[in-house]
């Protein structure tokens, strides 16, 4: 494996198991929006991409109807759904292993900033990380690329061989690929490995034991 110097992690099914939070959140403002979904695991497809994404692609919801179903969303998500959310067993061994390593941490989450940075407090990963990158709360900066091409603007002076993304789904080896820097695709988040094989990453993982052997 290269020796880089920034790794770039995911959050949601990376880092942290969001299915309850994510879920639960979604449920919410369908029904807000007349629309009652009693089955959870239907709704694991919104965990990954941008949420004005996917209420278009999976419900057909147009421009206004998108952004009231976010507005919903968050209702319910920063008062409870972001706690109801858990870190993935093996992660904070591998943050810390990385850090003793000398390796720079970034998240990089189209989740909006703010939500991400209470997420690291709570699990108080915070301090092992440079920087946490996600998406604005008005639905800018929220393509994994976008947010890719900011870091990489971030720390000017180094070359894109330097960077890696970590991630469990297409978005992030995409938005890895139209950036021209490396990408690991981990299996044990929401994405099938069929889906990430197809996106093309440098390497994939099944465990966070697989990546961490990728990585050290």
């Amino acid at each position: 494996m290269k020796n880089y110097r920034f790794i770039l992690f995911d959050l949601d099914g990376t880092l942290t198991d969001p299915k309850v939070g994510i879920t639960k959140s979604v449920q919410y403002a369908l029904h807000k929006m007349n629309i009652v979904e009693q089955d959870l695991e239907k709704l694991t497809c919104f965990i990954g991409p941008p949420l004005q994404v996917s209420f278009k692609e999976y419900y057909g919801f147009d421009e206004e109807q998108t952004k009231s179903a976010i507005d919903y969303y968050r209702e319910r998500f920063k008062e409870q759904g972001i706690f109801e959310n858990e870190l993935y067993e093996g992660i904070l061994p591998l943050v810390q292993l990385l850090n003793e390593q000398q390796y720079r941490l970034v998240v990089a989450t189209s989740k909006p900033t703010v939500f991400a940075e209470q997420i690291l407090k709570h699990f108080e990963l915070e301090s092992y990380f440079d920087l946490i990158v996600g998406s604005n709360l008005d639905g800018t900066r929220s393509s994994k690329a976008d947010i890719i091409r900011f870091i990489l603007d971030y720390y000017k002076g180094y070359g894109n061989k330097d960077f890696v993304m970590i991630g469990d789904r297409k978005h992030d080896i995409i938005g890895a690929n139209d950036t021209h820097i490396d990408s690991i695709a981990v299996s044990y988040g929401y994405g099938s490995m069929e889906e990430l094989i197809e996106s093309n990453p440098t390497q994939t993982a099944e465990s966070v034991e697989q990546l961490k052997e990728l990585l050290v």
